[in-house]
């Protein structure tokens, strides 16, 4: 079977990707009215936060033909956005395809599906979210689509959104408003840096009290 190929999107700036890089994706949920974001996607690599642009992904369950033609297009800076339909029956991605996307420089998984090599995807800092984990390897039958929207854990993800990824979870920005959010964003990054400042000055006089 085939996978159907539809044109890249265009790659996000690099300006915009430094205004996100840091910002806590709970921060940005919050500008955008607490959207619902993805759902059951957990990180599985050592540390580290995700941002790039979105190369979507969709496959059959348990099968990864369509993740193989996606390497074969993906750019530096690309998250490969994988809608496995949620299914952990069989590992979508391993320790082969993970190094393989890190030679590219692919900046990260998020698959709604399973993985396997959970040892070695722990101890990497190339971020990688799934749904759950499994010994069982994909099939390489086909069919799927690459560049078309997607749906992750709810979170519905277009080619070309602005992913952002991190111990909380997942988040999906349109690149038409990411950059209105900034200044929202900086605003409550102040807010609670005071707030919590308060407090901790407020229990330190607490005990020297």
């Amino acid at each position: 079977m085939s996978v159907e190929e539809f044109p890249l999107p265009a790659p996000l700036g690099a300006e915009l990707l430094v205004q996100f890089r840091g910002v806590p994706t709970s921060i940005i949920s919050d500008n955008m009215e607490r959207l619902p974001g993805a759902t059951g996607i957990l990180p599985y690599h050592r540390s580290g936060q995700l941002i790039g642009t979105a190369l979507t992904v969709k496959t059959r369950h348990g099968d990864n033909l369509a993740i193989h033609a996606a390497l074969k297009v993906a750019r530096r800076g690309d998250v490969i956005v994988v809608d496995g339909g949620g299914d952990i029956s069989q590992a979508l991605i391993g320790e082969i395809i993970m190094t393989h996307a890190e030679s590219l420089g692919v900046a990260g998984f998020v698959i709604d599906g399973a993985i396997r090599d959970v040892a070695a995807i722990r101890a990497s800092d190339l971020p990688c979210f799934a749904r759950g984990v499994t010994h069982k390897g994909p099939y390489k039958n086909g069919p799927g689509a690459i560049n078309v929207a997607v749906s992750i854990g709810g979170l519905v993800v277009n080619p070309g959104d602005l992913i952002v990824g991190d111990d909380d979870g997942i988040v999906a920005v349109s690149p038409e408003i990411a950059a209105g959010l900034i200044p929202g964003i900086r605003a409550q990054e102040e807010r609670e840096r005071d707030k919590i400042a308060k407090f901790r000055e407020a229990r330190l006089q607490l005990v020297k009290g």
